[in-house]
């Protein structure tokens, strides 16, 4: 069976794409997935950012074993994949991603942050709250604030660069869902055109939120890829 990892994004957690798992492996592949650090109940490590989540895929490789696996990055995710393909050439097989936010700025950085305040999420979105809290434990708010800090940094010092993306040797397959609100059409194929060979995709009557992907439809459009 051929070896997928699948990856959350942020203030995400890898039960968000257990449906996703299911179908791929009913299409023949070994599924794998991991919580990134602070996510999931998955404990915080000294660093929270893109390299630290990059180094955590990268054991998470070794570890098991898996010769250049499949890699989907949802969101965040996406941007992981990608930046530790720019890295560690050889280390994964083909790449695929949705909803990756690609193009940070310190002004787009700003937009994002407004949305990860906790306690007005715990006043105004109760229910989020509490799905946030179950997820991820009683430091769900603190994994907000984290997460929001490196968004920032992102902002001020984005890591998928033109030069970034030419470092990319990997078979890559970029896609969007056409309801998206967070990442932009514009963004996601200047993407696509940086990275050598790389092919896009988009997803009909879906938005950002991975709950809102068809699984079926996914699982197809990775296993022809």
């Amino acid at each position: 069976m051929k070896p997928i990892i699948l990856l959350h994004g942020a203030i995400g957690a890898k039960d968000q794409l257990e449906p996703l798992a299911k179908e791929l492996s009913a299409n023949g592949y070994q599924t794998y997935s991991i919580n990134f650090s602070g996510h999931g109940l998955t404990p915080f490590q000294n660093s929270f950012s893109i390299q630290q989540f990059a180094d955590e895929l990268l054991e998470f490789v070794v570890k098991t074993h898996l010769i250049r696996p499949v890699v989907f990055g949802y969101s965040m995710g996406g941007y992981v994949a990608l930046y530790l393909a720019s890295q560690k050439p050889g280390i994964m097989g083909d790449i695929i991603t949705l909803g990756t936010k690609s193009d940070w700025s310190p002004q787009s950085a700003a937009k994002e942050t407004k949305m990860l305040d906790g306690k007005t999420i715990a006043e105004k979105v109760p229910k989020f709250a509490e799905a946030l809290q179950k997820r991820h434990g009683n430091d769900w708010q603190l994994l907000l604030q984290k997460t929001a800090d490196m968004m920032i940094d992102l902002g001020n010092n984005n890591l998928l660069t033109p030069t970034t993306f030419s470092q990319i040797k990997n078979k890559v397959l970029i896609g969007l869902a056409d309801g998206d609100t967070m990442v932009r059409e514009e963004e996601t194929n200047n993407a696509a055109s940086k990275i050598v060979g790389a092919a896009r995709y988009t997803l009909q009557n879906t938005k950002h939120p991975i709950e809102t992907v068809n699984a079926g439809e996914l699982a197809k459009i990775i296993s022809e890829f």
